[in-house]
């Protein structure tokens, strides 16, 4: 691209735009069966950090018919230069159109991305809503979290894949090219072929009737290829790991080399929408985790590994892999990074075993001051295990810690917000007292949003009123602690609240927000709530009806139809026992919870009969 060349030197960070990085994969155009861009819907720098998206990359890069080539968001400096040059957004690998490509697939993590999928669409000249493409367009698919709760974008997506894409992927990618070879049949023919493979979700195949009140009245399949039900994939054991990753130019988010080393996450905290759609647990070797460390260091150059989890100090012999580790790159300067560890002394005797300069701090999340409101979110934690926690940090020398906590949970009250006030206090005296001068503590606090397939998916979502005054009263009762408070903007949580547990009917919202000039809004500088608010009017749509209602049991959720594996039996019981106070045992060390993945996974299957003596769930 010749004024490709000529218009780099005016924007910020050229390098986000330019390709051709280590490990990054071009292929013979024209010897292709298959064309994939695959799109994250933000900057270069966060995109480059999702391991999710690279391993798509690489499972389609490996298919001698297909390609994928990676595409990202373009700052507002570049979107202006390519919009005047007339440019179309391009791929990074061939600078290729999004246009010529057979299919474009977005990665939706986060709610408040979703103007930059419109924008993205419009500046690659492919029409915005789905039911105005044809054959000469691209197939828009989109897949991650988000997709778990499609219904705000159905409108502008030819098709979702819903749950882990290690394999559905493949079978789109041979589907389509099937098809394509053969010359067969039109768009919509297509789609309803595409429908039968299991996970694969075509919002245009449903028609959503509404009730008089707003609420929905029923999803309904319109033709026999759409199920009534559509699944989350779902892959039995882990994939090999990715050791061959693209190495970026510049610095990234996580600007680091990663292993996953076991996916899913059995500690039932009811507010975490992660913990339920990736069931079940599947841990990967230590032996695989060993050789794929050895690969990825050799191919990428990199100091630093992170092993992910969702909650990395369950991994069985985490303390083995560490030690492992530690020992073979004793000599090579090798930072690992351990994230999502418990509160106790086990994880900081467990960091404290790391390769690292100064310790600064740790990371912890209580997310609620009182043991009371634990108990609601099933958040196993005692005042005197974190007290513990905080005692052997200090005596290790540790000179820190960052605590994680939400507002507006479940049934929270002003003596929960003071319960945070008096354990951040007494965190500072403890690690004080031990350590024998400050001990410095962060304090970030962040909004609860509910979540589609959580037991909280019916509650309330609190106004923009109560999270200024919990904010306020956190200000007011830590006045000159020391601790450093921060926290997340209420508004761009309530928006996010409202796109996790939308319709269908918010499509003209984002459409009209998009129109006012709404993109990036997760990111503060760009955030415009009167913007929104002035789309929501124009659509003749309240946000509170999204987000501070409560919703009966029996409502029929914009969601009821994807079934992401724990059943909605298992959900309702949880949140009666959240209002009881009650805690639901790991089933991972205790027994099975029938929570729905039995029906699926062969190790749930077994702790299900074991547990019940019943071969089928209940």
């Amino acid at each position: 691209m010749t004024h490709l060349d000529q218009l780099l030197p005016r924007v910020t960070r050229p390098a986000r735009y330019t390709g051709g990085e280590w490990n990054s994969v071009v292929k013979d155009w024209d010897a292709i069966d298959v064309r994939m861009a695959l799109i994250y819907p933000d900057l270069y720098e966060v995109g480059m950090s999702n391991l999710g998206l690279a391993i798509l990359y690489d499972v389609v890069n490996r298919q001698p018919k297909a390609l994928a080539e990676r595409v990202y968001a373009p700052w507002g400096d570049m979107e202006a230069e390519l919009r005047k040059a007339s440019i179309p957004l391009f791929s990074l690998e061939s600078k290729r159109p999004l246009g010529d490509f057979d299919i474009v697939g977005f990665s939706l993590g986060y709610e408040l991305t979703y103007t930059n999928v419109l924008n993205m669409l419009d500046l690659a000249s492919i029409p915005l809503l789905a039911a105005e493409r044809d054959d000469s367009h691209p197939l828009v698919i989109a897949g991650g979290s988000c997709a778990l709760n499609a219904e705000p974008m159905a409108e502008f997506i030819d098709l979702f894949v819903l749950g882990e894409g290690e394999e559905v992927i493949l079978e789109l990618v041979e589907a389509f090219r099937r098809r394509k070879l053969e010359g067969a049949g039109n768009r919509q023919e297509l789609l309803e072929e595409l429908a039968n493979i299991p996970g694969i979700y075509v919002p245009s195949l449903y028609r959503v009737d509404y009730n008089e009140d707003g609420t929905i009245c029923g999803i309904s399949p319109l033709v026999a290829a759409a199920s009534p039900r559509v699944e989350r994939r779902v892959i039995t054991e882990l994939p090999p790991p990715l050791t061959r990753p693209v190495v970026p130019y510049v610095e990234v988010i996580h600007d680091r080399v990663a292993i996953e080393i076991q996916r899913g996450c059995t500690r039932g905290c009811r507010f975490c929408q992660a913990g339920n759609i990736y069931r079940p647990i599947r841990e990967r070797p230590q032996d695989e985790i060993l050789e794929a460390a050895q690969e990825l260091l050799r191919s990428c150059g990199y100091n630093e590994l992170v092993l992910l989890s969702l909650s990395t100090s369950d991994y069985p012999g985490i303390e083995e892999l560490v030690t492992a580790l530690v020992a073979r790159y004793r000599d090579h300067y090798l930072k690992l990074s351990l994230p999502s560890l418990r509160i106790n002394s086990t994880s900081v005797r467990l960091v404290d075993s790391l390769p690292m300069g100064k310790k600064t701090g740790l990371t912890f999340a209580p997310e609620a001051g009182s043991e009371r409101l634990r108990r609601v979110i099933n958040k196993s934690l005692s005042e005197d295990e974190l007290f513990q926690t905080i005692r052997t940090a200090a005596e290790r020398g540790w000179g820190g810690v960052k605590l994680y906590f939400m507002l507006g949970l479940p049934t929270e009250t002003a003596d929960d917000i003071e319960s945070i006030v008096q354990m951040v206090r007494k965190v500072c005296h403890v690690g004080w007292e031990r350590r024998g001068r400050p001990f410095n503590v962060k304090l970030s606090a962040s909004a609860f949003v509910p979540k589609a397939h959580t037991p909280f998916q019916w509650v309330a979502q609190n106004t923009e009123e109560e999270l200024a005054a919990k904010i306020e009263a956190l200000r007011q009762g830590l006045r000159r602690s020391g601790v450093r408070l921060s926290w997340q903007e209420p508004r761009m949580s309530l928006l996010e609240g409202v796109m996790a547990r939308g319709d269908r009917r918010l499509a003209k919202v984002i459409y009209r927000a998009w129109q006012l000039g709404c993109t990036f809004d997760a990111w503060s500088e760009r955030f415009d709530y009167s913007k929104w608010l002035a789309a929501f009017e124009d659509s003749g749509l309240d946000p509170s009806f999204y987000t501070h209602r409560e919703r009966p049991l029996d409502e029929v959720l914009p969601w009821g139809h994807i079934d992401a594996g724990v059943s909605p039996a298992f959900l309702k019981r949880e949140y009666q026992r959240s209002l009881n106070g009650e805690e639901t045992d790991d089933c991972r060390y205790e027994q099975c919870i029938a929570c729905g993945m039995e029906r699926w996974h062969p190790a749930c299957r077994r702790s299900h009969q074991a547990t019940t003596g019943k071969t089928k769930p209940f």
